[in-house]
């Protein structure tokens, strides 16, 4: 290893090894650079990956969209349809945002043990909720159907109600399947919970088109609550071997401390979907469907990139808060807005040039007229500024959750919500389906605008 008494740095890389001293005469450059240039490939690898595996989602929940839109048309099923979908993801955004914004900050960093207790606590309890919530909400559609999509109690009411149903279930599915999620990713381990719900899309995806000649709109109900359904039973090993659940442990009650005002502040303002379906309702046939799918599909590019940017960024900030680094915090915050931002913006210039002949390639198919993909190109322009504000939201809301704080960002989407729910309805009295779109991205805009100014006055307080 040793030549005249210097390390022979040839034959140590040869065997992978790395010297945990530095030469001072330059042969080899100091460790902790070589761990440095490791770690940052790693990142690059990881993010590349991740952001791989998103967009692969991404054009699967599309396929999805497509092959029923195209086999169906635009029109009354598939209002219903999607308007089935509301409550399930009403109330997946409330609670599986919450808990994962909760969870993996609670979970980054402590010891094995401990996170198996917490995860199996926090799985069961929110399993036992969300069965009671969903029995609740499916004795009662007949009710609250009709009287949260007023527009189809002039068309198909018996139908709506009906798919609100076979979705209902989702709910059960997709709020306990985010404690296994967070327990992955509170290990760092964010490649799989990204591979899971491609695989359940996939292996939906396949029969749709069989099944929908055959039993029509129904059919692609059941499938989506099908999904949602092997995605848990995907990432379920997440939770690791079964713990007894402890009671009121310290963790435990670190959670619900946080979790509380998170929930209370967003079934408030987290409505404003409830809202667009419910108003949209009374739209022209067609046009819920339309502004749900460019809503969607800006969202699955938005989840794309909060997957490859963001999503290692809520262990590293946890941690750091942690540790009191706050100069680090701030500028690991920094170096995922920079790229969001000209992400987001390029994503916007381009669509608004070829947004038009990419949505006439992928969906002006079968019952999708030339007039529909029109339409959806217009609304998804307007949607644009709720993508990007979205997007860097994404991150903002992360590092005050990162903190322990969930309060600042429940009571801005308060305030910012009241303000804005009637200026929507105004909005939509004026311009239609266009009216709550923009109307959308300015909620978003202001909303993140006020987070990312308080977190900043916050970071400069704390380094100083």
């Amino acid at each position: 290893m040793r030549r005249n008494g210097r390390l022979n740095v040839t034959e140590t890389l040869l065997k992978g090894k790395v010297p945990r001293r530095v030469e001072l005469d330059g042969t080899m450059p100091a460790s902790h650079e070589v761990e440095e240039t490791r770690r940052r490939v790693a990142h690059v690898r990881l993010n590349l990956s991740l952001g791989a595996v998103a967009a692969a989602n991404l054009l699967a929940s599309l396929a999805f969209q497509w092959v029923v839109l195209t086999r169906l048309g635009v029109g009354v099923p598939t209002d219903a349809l999607f308007a089935g979908m509301a409550i399930p993801q009403f109330v997946l955004a409330i609670a599986s945002g919450s808990l994962l914004s909760v969870l993996i900050p609670v979970l980054a960093g402590e010891s094995d043990e401990t996170q198996r207790e917490t995860a199996w606590s926090s799985f069961l309890l929110v399993g036992g909720a969300s069965m009671i919530l969903t029995a609740v909400l499916f004795a009662t559609a007949p009710v609250w159907v009709g009287w949260l999509f007023p527009g189809f109690r002039s068309r198909n009411l018996d139908l709506a109600i009906s798919l609100t149903r076979i979705q209902l279930p989702g709910i059960v599915f997709s709020t306990a399947v985010t404690v296994p999620l967070a327990a992955w990713n509170a290990r760092s381990r964010f490649l799989w919970p990204e591979l899971a719900p491609l695989i359940a899309t996939v292996a939906c995806l396949l029969p749709l088109p069989f099944l929908l000649t055959h039993w029509g709109v129904t059919a692609a109900a059941w499938l989506s609550t099908g999904k949602g359904l092997l995605f848990l039973l995907l990432v379920l090993p997440g939770l690791r071997a079964f713990r007894r659940p402890v009671r009121h442990s310290k963790e435990q009650r670190e959670i619900g401390r946080r979790l509380l005002p998170l929930l209370g502040g967003s079934a408030y303002y987290k409505s404003d979907a409830l809202v667009d379906r419910a108003l949209s309702s009374l739209a022209p046939p067609g046009e819920l469907s339309i502004l749900y799918l460019g809503q969607q599909l800006w969202n699955a590019a938005s989840q794309v990139l909060t997957v490859a940017i963001g999503r290692p960024l809520v262990p590293a900030l946890s941690a750091l808060a942690k540790q009191g680094r706050w100069s680090d915090f701030r500028s690991t915050l920094g170096k995922h807005l920079g790229p969001m931002l000209f992400l987001v913006v390029a994503g916007a210039v381009t669509f608004a040039i070829v947004g038009r002949t990419i949505l006439t390639l992928l969906i002006g198919h079968g019952g999708v007229t030339t007039a529909n993909v029109d339409l959806l190109w217009r609304v998804m322009l307007v949607l644009t500024v709720a993508f990007a504000a979205g997007s860097l939201g994404q991150l903002t809301s992360q590092a005050f959750y990162a903190l322990g704080d969930t309060r600042t960002p429940t009571r801005l989407g308060i305030l910012t919500f009241t303000v804005y729910v009637p200026l929507k309805f105004l909005a939509f009295r004026a311009f239609g389906i266009f009216g709550l779109a923009a109307s959308t991205g300015l909620f978003i805009l202001v909303n993140v605008a006020l987070q990312y100014g308080l977190m900043s006055r916050l970071l400069r307080r704390r380094i100083a």
